[in-house]
């Protein structure tokens, strides 16, 4: 079992930063993918990013592929979404999910946080 607390959320400016950070319990936090979703209002959960147990591999969205970084520290039991450059569009819910494999479907996490709001002004 793995709890996941997700923070760092905030109202930013467009072309502005922000870091968040999901903070996860247990002991095997280190033997699970992580991944990063969104949910704008009416839409669909999307994938983000994803990043390997060891965090030598990590995939990300095409529209967010090059302003968002994918990282974790398993010694903290913390995996981090640094978003730079960003737009209007990125504004929605961000949650984090685990599960033993990554994959870009939301269906194939087990676990998952209770999301924290970014919302990024023009």
């Amino acid at each position: 079992q793995v709890q996941l607390v997700e923070s760092g959320g905030g109202l930013v400016q467009a072309g502005g930063s922000l870091r968040l950070s999901c903070a996860a319990s247990g002991r095997t936090f280190s033997s699970y993918a992580m991944g990063w979703f969104r949910q704008a209002p009416g839409k669909e959960r999307e994938f983000v990013a994803d990043i390997g147990w060891s965090g030598g591999s990590t995939h990300y969205a095409d529209s967010v592929k090059g302003r968002f970084t994918i990282s974790r520290d398993n010694a903290k039991n913390t995996v981090y979404l640094q978003m730079n450059s960003l737009k209007p569009e990125d504004t929605a819910i961000y949650y984090c999910a685990a599960d033993q494999v990554a994959t870009t479907k939301p269906m194939g996490y087990d676990y998952w946080g209770q999301g924290t709001q970014v919302t990024v002004s023009s």
